[in-house]
């Protein structure tokens, strides 16, 4: 009779000892990863961009808002935020306080799907069904009913006060010691807001450097920022893949990315030239899904060098 339950006993011991470990603690084990990124003009000096993404503040989520605003001692160039800051309708306050201190740095943002929508609960098994399915995210149909709007104006009105730059289907310029910094932005394409069509045609020849920003990295999206000849596209949405296998990495990356780019540092080609991705795995979680494994959230610094 011990030996009849001994294996699934084991099984069942292991998986919730895996539940402690990644809900417990990876899903609060905050990593700042440093890429190169080899892109700058001969001549321009470094600069250094941080890029935070998909926080999913929660209220009461004390650790991780500390450790946000500890950033700031990372005296960045410019900020980056690549969306999808709330998992809680009550979270604008928190998040603000918590991105405070980077917003006394110039930056700019874009947002994702969980800025405007609440989270859902839903079977995580849906995901790995939808990627079988070739299906993401709501394919651009209205939110199901039932699902709490987020005050994304509040946290709009928050970051445009402190002087970051809204990226929502246009361009912006940031000035940094007197150089030009463009930035192309798009709105979330995961919930089909994006419109490449307001910001088509490529670099300006007037900047010094101009770089692309969307929240989810859909193909589409990539293959327009790369075919203007953009030199480097940031985006988050991924989280990594959030529950990765280790030795061998995601499962998904819920979009149509494929998952040997779904974070880091990598490249994408289109009509014949090729960008700079860079993806970040994020610092948070849904509410409903507050677990990561094999892939701690994370913040990046990029080191943006001249290309020689």
């Amino acid at each position: 009779m011990r030996a009849r339950y001994a294996v699934p006993l084991s099984i069942a011991a292991a998986g919730a000892a895996g539940l402690v470990y990644s809900a417990g603690f990876e899903a609060r084990s905050f990593r700042l990863r440093r890429v190169t990124v080899p892109v700058l003009p001969s001549g321009m000096r470094p600069l250094r961009v941080l890029q935070v993404s998909d926080i999913h503040m929660v209220g009461g989520q004390r650790k991780k808002q500390r450790w946000l605003r500890s950033l700031a001692g990372l005296r960045p160039d410019f900020v980056i935020n690549t969306g999808d800051n709330l998992s809680d309708p009550e979270g604008v306050p928190e998040t603000l306080d918590a991105l405070g201190p980077l917003m006394d740095f110039p930056g700019a943002y874009v947002f994702g799907s969980n800025d405007y929508y609440g989270p859902t609960l839903r079977n995580p098994a849906r995901y790995l069904l939808e990627k079988v399915q070739g299906r993401h995210g709501l394919n651009g149909n209205a939110p199901a009913v039932g699902v709490v709007h987020n005050p994304w104006e509040d946290l709009r009105d928050g970051f445009d006060g402190a002087g970051w730059l809204n990226l929502t289907n246009t361009r912006g310029v940031l000035k940094i010691d007197g150089m030009s910094i463009e930035l192309t932005g798009v709105d979330d394409p995961h919930i089909k807001r994006d419109r490449y069509a307001q910001v088509s045609g490529g670099p300006s020849a007037s900047a010094d450097f101009s770089m692309g920003v969307v929240h989810a990295p859909y193909l589409r999206v990539l293959d327009a920022y790369t075919a203007d000849d953009y030199p480097l596209v940031l985006a988050g949405h991924t989280h990594g893949g959030q529950l990765c296998i280790p030795f061998y990495g995601a499962l998904v990356t819920n979009c149509d990315l494929d998952t040997d780019r779904v974070k880091g540092l990598s490249t994408h080609t289109a009509e014949g030239r090729t960008s700079y991705l860079h993806v970040s795995a994020g610092c948070g979680t849904s509410r409903y899904t507050p677990v990561r494994f094999a892939c701690p959230p994370e913040v990046t610094l990029l080191t943006l060098v001249g290309k020689d």
